[in-house]
């Protein structure tokens, strides 16, 4: 079986409506187990880390790690590594923003990179740093907060990734 490794292009800061469907979508396995955990503080940290160093070659201000942030992202990875696609609608969701608020961040923009396959942090940082529609996402200017999320697909590779860039109202 071959390993299925697939990035797309960071969606836009606003939702998607509630009938939409999402342009990026790709059924990377079949729906499943997954292993979900939450973010340890140390991976959100050094997230936030690569994210500032993108944004201070762009001039633009830091990004915090936030920890309600990673908690989002991490929900949303797991939701993705359970049904095995990888896209920007959940389950139960229309996005980042929608996620964001049912957490109990009221987000003034929000925005969301995500990824599937046998990648590490660092790894996925760095791709999403080298790709355009990703690194819009990370260098908009409005972004305050950011947090990521990882889950292991049943087959025990496919690493399912969400990263959320966001600033509150």
């Amino acid at each position: 079986m071959a390993v299925v490794a697939a990035f797309v292009t960071g969606c836009a800061p606003q939702p998607a409506p509630p009938t939409a469907k999402d342009p990026h979508a790709v059924q990377v396995g079949q729906p499943g187990q997954a292993t979900c955990v939450a973010t340890a503080t140390a991976h959100n940290a050094a997230g936030a880390q690569v994210t500032n160093h993108a944004r201070a070659r762009a001039g633009l201000p830091p990004v915090q790690a936030n920890p309600q942030l990673a908690r989002v992202a991490a929900q949303h990875a797991c939701d993705m590594a359970l049904r095995g696609r990888m896209t920007h609608l959940g389950s139960t969701t229309t996005g980042p923003s929608m996620r964001l608020k049912q957490s109990g961040y009221q987000p003034s923009i929000a925005a969301e990179n995500i990824a599937a396959g046998p990648f590490s942090l660092t790894r996925v940082l760095s791709e999403w740093s080298t790709s355009p529609g990703h690194l819009d996402n990370i260098l908009l200017p409005q972004v305050r907060d950011f947090g990521v999320g990882q889950a292991l697909a049943e087959d025990g590779r496919t690493v399912y990734w969400a990263a959320v860039y966001a600033a509150p109202r």
